[in-house]
């Protein structure tokens, strides 16, 4: 292992060196843009030796992983915001066929109005495609969860792809040291791409029926339903075994900070960590029994961590960078909907801000808790959701 300093986006291109992808398949999106660039140079100077297919859209992008990945190759792409939804029909296809394909997107505001920053509606609008679903907060746990990605969509009892999403400009272009693994180190964590079920061969073609008539869909969809749901306990063993080769481990589904003795908990996703944490430490001192907690898996939600953390704490101030129009914050309302029925039901307070790349700082993150602490006092939960920047 040795210390490199890059972007995240240059991180996830040296990632698929390490897992030794065979097929990467990708069509140029800001902010994504520099992933497939720098797949393209290191298959140029020979460092990447898998196929780089150049395609005319995203839509072909992932079309193009399907194939490979149907034949039992090691595929990925990246892409961001409308290209993902470009892609729609693809993802859908992709977790139906359970194929382990993985994708890092590059969280971005989906357009119009014209917005190449951080927001994370791009990803949360395709939770119910299928996919295994991470939200990272540093270069170095992007690089890392992408081989993981990998371990985890291959293993039989999930066979699900994965979508890797970190935060536009945030983490994409910036630049910070990780820790790279030479292919041959990953060997020992991540083996080639066997797949457990009959696979396509281009050399002897076959063509077979694929409709399914009412009687046997639902059965299909249940398997998926249960694939995605064991990605939990899988994702554990992945873990455990990564930290044990590689010493690096990134908190599991929910990575939590001073949440044990806290009386309330902040969650976000995303590059917003640090930030939550120096509001924590601050909030801490002046002495107030707070944490937090960065949900850094989605789908499938970590219910019972969630649950488990819920069952000690008065309040969740939940943050979303994202919105489900007329509902509110999607995560927010994932953790309202996990305590539902549980003996011990924690307020649960929605703040949405963020969008479009707007700055939110340690004062900001203090205030959103502070108010939920003050709600936990009298008693007032207040609207249904807060926009943060329009409180006032």
């Amino acid at each position: 292992m040795k210390t490199e300093l890059m972007s995240a986006n240059y991180a996830a291109a040296r990632s698929i060196v390490s897992a030794r992808v065979e097929v990467v398949a990708a069509y140029p999106i800001t902010p994504a843009t520099t992933v497939p660039e720098q797949v393209a140079f290191l298959n140029e100077e020979g460092i990447y030796k898998g196929q780089f297919i150049r395609v005319e859209s995203e839509h072909s992008a992932i079309f193009a992983c399907i194939g490979a990945s149907s034949t039992g190759a090691r595929a990925f792409t990246a892409t961001s915001s409308n290209g993902l939804l470009l892609m729609d029909e693809g993802l859908h296809w992709a977790a139906a066929a359970r194929l382990p394909i993985v994708i890092n997107n590059v969280n971005r505001s989906v357009s119009p109005s014209w917005n190449i920053h951080v927001t994370h509606d791009d990803s949360i609008s395709k939770r119910d495609t299928g996919w295994i679903q991470f939200y990272v907060s540093s270069v170095d746990e992007v690089y890392h969860t992408i081989i993981q990605s990998f371990r985890l969509a291959e293993d039989e009892r999930v066979l699900m792809p994965v979508m890797v999403n970190s935060d536009g400009f945030v983490l994409s272009h910036t630049l910070s040291t990780f820790d790279y693994l030479e292919p041959e180190e990953v060997d020992k964590f991540l083996p080639p791409y066997s797949p457990p079920h009959w696979v396509m061969d281009p050399a002897d073609p076959v063509s077979h029926g694929n409709i399914v008539f009412p009687e046997y869909y639902q059965e299909f969809r249940y398997m998926m339903h249960e694939g995605t749901k064991n990605a939990l306990k899988v994702y554990e063993e992945v873990e455990k075994d990564y930290k044990k080769l590689f010493g690096k481990y990134f908190g599991g589904p929910i990575d939590c900070f001073k949440c044990d003795d806290a009386k309330v908990v902040f969650t976000s996703q995303g590059s917003m960590a640090a930030e939550a944490i120096d509001a924590v430490k601050e909030l801490r001192e002046e002495g107030y029994k707070v944490g937090n907690a960065r949900v850094r898996m989605i789908r499938p939600f970590p219910v019972e961590r969630i649950r488990d953390l819920g069952s000690h704490v008065k309040a969740f101030a939940s943050f979303d960078r994202g919105v489900s129009y007329g509902f509110g914050g999607p995560v927010a309302n994932d953790i309202r909907s996990s305590m539902y029925n549980t003996k011990h039901r924690p307020m649960v307070k929605s703040y949405i801000g963020g969008l479009g790349g707007r700055d939110v700082t340690v004062a900001d993150i203090k205030e959103m808790i502070l108010d939920t602490y003050n709600a936990v006092e009298t008693g007032e939960l207040g609207p249904e959701e807060t926009w943060h920047d329009l409180m006032e």
